[in-house]
């Protein structure tokens, strides 16, 4: 058996700035969520951030709803 990785196989991504969260992300927390958005205000991409799909759509969906409330551009 060869140790060597195929040259299809992308390396591991880990989402480096979610480390130690769990469950859903609660939209109130503004520390958090000013991690995922730009100096622009637009959520940073999946492939940037390191999430997984499910927490990006968490991350998505508590920005917009921080949004409404007032805490982000």
């Amino acid at each position: 058996m060869d140790a060597k990785k195929s040259r299809n196989e992308a390396p591991r991504r880990f989402s480096r700035r979610v480390e130690g969260i769990r469950g859903s992300i609660n939209p109130s927390d503004y520390e958090l969520l000013r991690r995922f958005v730009t100096d622009h205000g637009k959520i940073m991409p999946s492939r940037l951030t390191g999430l997984t799909a499910k927490q990006q759509r968490q991350v998505q969906r508590a920005v917009k709803r921080a949004r409404v409330i007032g805490l982000l551009p």
